[in-house]
């Protein structure tokens, strides 16, 4: 029920087009380091390393 409203909200008051561009470039900029991250994988350099407890 709550997305209805929100639906209804959004079809009397459709966000601006800039909104919708910012949106869009976030989707977009994800989905480019989710695929630079698939093809080349995760660099060594920014793996965590587990430090050992002193006793």
């Amino acid at each position: 029920m709550h997305w209805l409203l929100r639906m209804a909200r959004w079809a009397r008051n459709p966000p601006s087009e800039g909104r919708v561009k910012l949106v869009l470039g976030v989707i977009a900029a994800c989905l480019v380091l989710a695929g630079i991250e698939w093809v080349w994988g995760w660099p060594d350099w920014l793996t965590t390393q587990k430090i050992p407890r002193m006793p």
